[in-house]
């Protein structure tokens, strides 16, 4: 993996024009890193300006006219779809975009943007999404927000996969930063002897999602439920991510291996550090 040292210039006019960020290129960290010009520095609003500026980075350097584009989910999609909007209208940009879930679907007709489906466009320029963890190899946990098989699908017919995240998800190895485990959706029927069998073979603890606001399970855009399979030490994620999906009635598992191209985090100063896989 390497450090992009790639000027984000578009997105430094915007912020400029705005009047909220002076930027300045530090070659030798190798990210882009402006001083912040808000008061906005602690908590929520840090998080949130971590997560804007990594979308904004996303959609300026990566969306052009004519794309079909994937749209994730998760809250750091949503800044990525204002500033979707935001383009598409200045610049009369034609875009095509595809949800990967219901809360993306709402967020592309709630912006203006147009809506499709990948019967009709089933091969895409990119796909854009968040992430809840994104280790040292690129490598992803997705699913926290229970959208993972739709997100894996749309990710994998997009010629480029971009990640972005704020600062809290990234992490040397997985379980680092997130501690909720790894989402796998399953059928129904299938789930007691499924957690069962995650536990007697890879260890740890598997539980069963359960609504919030809700008596029972969190049940999936596709009918199904979750897993939380809490691992209880490290392991070679090809490889389980293969054999979990060989057990009878995963539908998917929120594992995402050697799919991210690139991947922006909005970091803690007001920097954006772009990460790319090594390609050998």
């Amino acid at each position: 993996m390497r450090h992009s040292t790639e000027p984000l210039t578009v997105l430094h006019r915007a912020l400029r024009a705005e009047g909220r960020v002076e930027w300045r290129v530090l070659q030798k960290e190798r990210v882009l890193k402006p001083r912040l010009l808000s008061s906005s520095h602690g908590g929520k609003n840090m998080t949130e300006e971590a997560k804007k500026l990594a979308a904004w980075a996303a959609i300026n350097n990566h969306v052009q006219t004519n794309h079909v584009l994937g749209i994730g989910s998760g809250s750091t999609i949503v800044h990525a779809v204002h500033k979707l909007a935001e383009r598409v209208k200045k610049e009369n940009l034609n875009i095509v975009c595809i949800p990967t879930s219901f809360q993306a679907r709402q967020l592309i007709l709630q912006n203006g943007l147009i809506l499709s489906d990948l019967d009709r466009h089933p091969e895409l320029n990119i796909a854009i999404d968040g992430a809840d963890e994104v280790d040292s190899d690129l490598s992803l946990i997705k699913g926290g927000g229970g959208c993972l098989t739709q997100e894996k699908i749309v990710a994998g017919c997009a010629k480029s996969f971009i990640v972005i995240a704020d600062y809290r998800k990234k992490s040397k190895n997985f379980g680092e930063q997130w501690k909720k485990g790894i989402p796998i959706e399953v059928i129904p029927m299938a789930y007691v002897p499924i957690t069962k069998r995650l536990t007697n073979i890879f260890g740890g603890v598997t539980e069963l999602r359960m609504a919030v606001n809700k008596a029972g399970p969190v049940v999936t855009d596709n009918g199904n439920f979750l897993l939380d399979w809490k691992f209880d030490k490290l392991h070679n994620w090809n490889e389980v991510n293969i054999a979990i999906k060989m057990i009878p009635g995963v539908v998917e598992t929120g594992l995402f291996i050697n799919m991210a191209e690139r991947v922006y985090f909005g970091m803690e100063d007001g920097s954006v550090s772009v990460h790319e896989k090594l390609v050998h």
